[in-house]
């Protein structure tokens, strides 16, 4: 997991009122990030983070759990993908943590089961506080170009725990990597639109602890 670095709140707004909204900048030596996110958005996406693929599936996270997403990476690229991949989880996962506020009215759980040609993907998560990251994939081939699609299990772990959630991803089958990629992301981006939801009968906190 990275170091801390230097972190900044720009905006930070609890769940309580209508507008969930976070920005964070994360900066070290390695990356420079800003997260702008409304969980109560359309679906926009402005995302740069100099990796063709990863901002690829940025804006199918953002189109398919309509969040509206403004993402800004500068990383060290000429070392290697792996510090913007895993610093842009943990940037997202804050930013999902301090939307969501104390979590006061949501569904807290979501899950799906998503197509994408070939492959299949299983998603299932909770917003509960305790994170923990399940990913599997099927795929025996893992390169997109030069972008291996196992590093997103770096993003998707620093995002879990940045975001005290809960997630399992279950790419069951397919040989593709693009597809598997993209029905991780898919999937994933439904089962949180599904959580994230405000309840209609849950006007508390989601837990029996009274506090997540």
């Amino acid at each position: 997991m990275r170091g801390p670095g230097r972190w900044g709140i720009v905006a930070d707004m609890d769940n309580d009122t209508q507008n969930r909204t976070a920005e964070v900048v994360r900066e070290t030596r390695e990356t420079a990030i800003r997260v702008k996110l409304d969980l109560d958005g359309s679906g926009k996406a402005a995302v740069s983070t100099g990796i063709g693929l990863f901002d690829h599936m940025l804006e199918l996270f953002a189109k398919h759990s309509l969040c509206d997403l403004a993402l800004d990476c500068k990383g060290d690229l000429h070392v290697d993908y792996h510090h913007t991949v895993e610093d842009c989880g943990l940037a997202l996962g804050t930013a999902l943590d301090r939307a969501l506020g104390d979590r006061r009215g949501i569904r807290r759980y979501g899950f799906f089961l998503l197509p994408m040609d070939e492959a299949l993907c299983r998603c299932a998560l909770d917003f509960g506080g305790r994170p923990f990251l399940v990913l599997r994939t099927a795929c025996e081939s893992s390169f997109c170009r030069d972008f291996d699609i196992r590093l997103f299990e770096e993003f998707f772990r620093a995002l879990s725990v940045n975001a005290r959630m809960n997630l399992h991803i279950l790419h069951e089958y397919g040989s593709e990597p693009h597809h598997a990629a993209e029905s991780m992301f898919k999937a994933f981006a439904r089962a949180l639109r599904a959580a994230v939801e405000r309840d209609p009968r849950e006007s508390g906190i989601p837990s029996s602890k009274g506090a997540i």
